[in-house]
């Protein structure tokens, strides 16, 4: 399928980008699984190739070009494997950010290097006893002359481990009301006093990306770190989240992709009573429905990111898509484990990879519960 938002230099640059992943990810692949990490120079191979932050203004170490390039980013590492989720949060989700919010300064200190690898980003939203209610956070912020003093633990946090610059949520004003109008959004940086990390957690999937716990003891943070105004960061939030949601479902319609070809490969070429498993009736049938859902939500994906690309407010359509895209990819990698048979049991296999990566993507970036309470308030209800 051709897609909407996509010309000729996007191509060209989908083919360099594959040639490099063929080289510097998939043969690696594997081993970062074991080893719990996507190393450091992978990310400064990326940022040489200009593979980070392609929208980026060149002043600030990007190429300037539409977001389309960072689709086709989104795509091909998807297509390595979902534990490099992590270059796709820095890329799309954390530095529009700074871009978007950061002042002359700010950018000036900060993007080239996000540009070329050298600082890696995460963003701490989520606590140990706050998920999707962001507005009962409670990482504090309080200003104490030039220097912000936070307290707090954050968890799940894309990037945690090696990050060298995370952009937090936290209440600078905890006894606004509404709450929300309290929050802001503050960069802290790897040396700050007071920052450290908790455990790099475990995971069912996703296993060479680095999820951890962030702990803030009396960390002392430059007022100067503030991104945007104070009590405006719960507004950001939802300026963003639509590309941030839109990110995940390009992930989930990709991996539905990858194991759609995967198993078609597989029922083709595996035997069974004397013939291929593809001849067999059931077989046929879950192959036709997983190709029609595939059909039908690339071509609403493919719709969405050409409107997001102009610039218009899609935040009803993005939310469905988060979570029919990712619920389909979950059940897709399901049925298409169901027809590796024993073998898609089989850590060899490539679907079983998949079968572990899958499901965390209905939960992060908002579980696809709050994508239907969206839906459900923008319809009328």
């Amino acid at each position: 399928m051709k897609h909407l938002y996509l010309g000729k230099e996007h191509e060209i640059f989908r083919k360099s980008l594959r040639k490099f992943l063929e080289k510097e990810a998939y043969p690696f692949y594997e081993q970062w699984e074991e080893e719990r990490m996507v190393p450091r120079s992978f990310w400064t191979k990326m940022g040489d190739q200009g593979f980070l932050c392609p929208d980026l203004d060149e002043q600030y170490g990007g190429s300037g070009v539409d977001w389309g390039f960072s689709v086709v980013i989104n795509e091909e590492l998807e297509r390595v494997g979902s534990g490099l989720v992590g270059l796709g949060l820095h890329n799309d989700i954390v530095v529009p950010y700074l871009s978007s919010y950061g002042t002359e300064e700010q950018k000036n200190r900060w993007l080239p290097r996000c540009a070329s690898g050298e600082i890696i980003t995460a963003i701490a939203m989520t606590e140990p006893g706050t998920g999707s209610d962001l507005a009962n956070i409670k990482t504090t912020a309080v200003l104490d002359g030039d220097h912000y003093v936070v307290n707090g633990q954050k968890t799940f946090i894309t990037n945690g481990i090696q990050s060298d610059l995370v952009i937090i949520v936290c209440k600078t004003d905890p006894k606004a009301e509404p709450k929300h109008k309290g929050i802001s959004l503050l960069a802290v940086e790897r040396d700050s006093p007071g920052f450290s990390r908790g455990r790099k957690l475990n995971k069912v999937g996703l296993h060479c990306q680095d999820t951890a716990e962030l702990i803030f003891e009396d960390c002392r943070v430059a007022k100067d770190n503030l991104i945007g105004d104070e009590g405006k960061g719960f507004f950001y939030l939802m300026q963003k989240l639509q590309q941030e949601r839109l990110v995940v479902a390009i992930a989930a319609q990709t991996a539905s992709e990858v194991m759609y070809r995967l198993t078609l490969d597989y029922v083709k070429s595996r035997e069974a009573f004397g013939r291929p498993v593809g001849q067999f009736q059931n077989t046929q049938f879950k192959m036709a429905e997983i190709a029609t859902d595939i059909e039908m939500g690339r071509a609403f994906l493919d719709q969405l990111i050409a409107s997001h690309i102009k610039g218009k407010d899609i935040v009803t359509q993005v939310s469905m898509a988060k979570w029919k895209l990712t619920d389909t990819a979950r059940r897709i990698a399901a049925e298409c484990m169901q027809l590796h048979g024993g073998y898609g049991y089989m850590e060899e296999y490539e679907i079983a990879r998949r079968f572990r990566d899958i499901p965390v993507a209905s939960i992060y970036a908002g579980t696809n519960e709050i994508m239907k309470t969206i839906i459900a308030k923008n319809i009328g209800l």
